[in-house]
C-alpha cells in the first residue's frame, strides 16, 4: 500500500533539465572529461526539488540529477493566485536571488535557470531578480534557499499564538 502511494507520487512529478555542463579533471595522464546535470522535479502543487549529477555520459547524469532531486524535494506555500505569500531574499554563495509577490496575470517573471523552479513548484505569478552572481547553480540554488524561507499567513500566525484574522487587525488592504 505504501509502495503503491509512493509510485503514485512519483508519476505526477515532472522533471525539468536546467543545464548541462561539461567539466573536466586533471589527471597525471592528461584530462578526464566528465558532465554534470542540474534538474529541478516538481508537481505543480508546490513541492519542489533539486538535484545535480555527474557522469561520463549524459542519461546516467541526468538520472542521477533527478533522483537527487528526489531526494531533496521540499514545500513551498503558495496563495490562491498562484504566487508566493511574502517578499523573500534567497542567498547561496555569491547568488542572491529577490523574489517577490505578483498579482494575477503576470505571469513568470525570472531570467534563466530560475524559472523552471517556479514553474514546476506551481507558482504561476512571481518576479524574481537576480542581485549577485550570473552563475546559473548559485542563482538557482539561492532562490531554492528564498523558496523554503516562505512561510504562510497559517504558520506565521501559529508562529505567534494568533489567528490569521488577529495577526491582520488594523490592516487596511
Amino acid at each position: 500500500m505504501a509502495r503503491d502511494r509512493k509510485r503514485q507520487q512519483e508519476t505526477d512529478l515532472q522533471e525539468r533539465v536546467v543545464f548541462i555542463r561539461r567539466v573536466s579533471k586533471t589527471v597525471k595522464g592528461g584530462r578526464r572529461m566528465s558532465l554534470v546535470a542540474l534538474v529541478v522535479v516538481g508537481d505543480g502543487k508546490g513541492n519542489v526539488g533539486l538535484g545535480s549529477g555527474r557522469s561520463a555520459e549524459v542519461p546516467l547524469a541526468i538520472q542521477k540529477a533527478v533522483d537527487d532531486a528526489k531526494k531533496n524535494m521540499f514545500k513551498v506555500p503558495i496563495t490562491e493566485s498562484g504566487s508566493v505569500p511574502h517578499a523573500v531574499e534567497g542567498h547561496y554563495g555569491a547568488g542572491r536571488v529577490l523574489i517577490q509577490p505578483a498579482v494575477e496575470g503576470t505571469g513568470v517573471i525570472a531570467g534563466g535557470p530560475v524559472r523552471p523552479l517556479f514553474e514546476l513548484a506551481g507558482i504561476t505569478n512571481v518576479l524574481a531578480n537576480s542581485l549577485g552572481t550570473d552563475n546559473a547553480l548559485n542563482m538557482i540554488k539561492a532562490a531554492a534557499e528564498g523558496l523554503k524561507e516562505l512561510e504562510s499567513p497559517e504558520q506565521t500566525a501559529e508562529r505567534r499564538g494568533l489567528t490569521v484574522g488577529e495577526m491582520f487587525v488594523g490592516k487596511e488592504n
